[in-house]
């Protein structure tokens, strides 16, 4: 199983999480643009610390949106989409290749993200742009999203992820973020070793979903992050399962 987290996301003056301890902890990095979050420093210096441990440089990918943090849908056309998606990857594999690594695989973020699990545009501008830019690239996203379905069918590789700190609809998509049990805090570790082992997760009204993924995220930005994070690395090792990054 790979453990991935959203990093690089502080901003100027602004830190947000604890970077350099959660790359002690994950196999894979989820690593701001610049679009969402991230600046040019925080890019460089995050890129670094993964490199020096081996950790797998994913590009998260943004709508345009500091100030809402990616979290805000945006109704931006498709050409545009895939010229920001472009721009972003680029940012990012060429500060990864400056700190003698490189982009090994792109995550949307955010609004993004749960968009391109059903909106036909911005799922397909997605694939566009990482197909132009490297056709080896794996995708990584939510089981079951059209966003995937495309990918495979563009011929890149696919991922399926499970989060370890987002709530979950019946219907196996994530509890949108203003929704009450949209952020989990209890039995995090319990539920990722039954997700690891069983290949299932309880929904927020009790209904066990049939989930199988192969890397765990948790966000950053999420109270607790680093612990949350240990925790589950522990008890996944615990139950046996082996921790490793997706890509070779």
């Amino acid at each position: 199983m790979d453990l991935n987290a959203d990093l690089g996301e502080s901003f100027g003056r602004w830190s947000l999480g604890d970077d350099a301890a959660m790359l002690d902890v994950v196999t894979s990095a989820n690593i701001a643009c610049g679009f969402h979050a991230g600046d040019p420093l925080t890019l460089r210096t995050t890129t670094q610390g993964a490199a020096q441990r081996g950790v797998a440089i994913g590009a998260h990918v943004s709508y345009r949106d500091l100030a809402g943090f990616g979290r805000r849908f945006i109704d931006v056309s498709v050409p545009e989409l895939v010229a920001d998606t472009l721009y972003q990857l680029g940012a990012v594999d060429g500060v990864s290749r400056a700190s003698g690594t490189r982009v090994r695989y792109v995550k949307p973020h955010g609004a993004l993200y749960n968009a391109a699990v059903h909106h036909e545009g911005h799922a397909k501008a997605l694939v566009e742009a990482i197909v132009a830019f490297d056709d080896t690239l794996p995708v990584l996203g939510l089981p079951g999203s059209l966003l995937l379905r495309l990918a495979e069918e563009a011929g890149l590789p696919t991922v399926t992820e499970a989060f370890a700190d987002r709530g979950y609809l019946p219907d196996g998509t994530l509890v949108p973020r203003t929704e009450p049990g949209a952020i989990v805090h209890d039995g995090v570790a319990e539920r990722m070793v039954r997700l690891a082992v069983d290949g299932e997760i309880e929904a927020v009204d009790g209904t066990v979903i049939t989930l199988r993924a192969d890397s765990i995220c948790t966000h950053g930005d999420t109270p607790g992050a680093v612990e949350l994070a240990r925790s589950v690395r522990a008890a996944l090792s615990e139950a046996g399962v082996e921790i490793a990054p997706f890509v070779p």
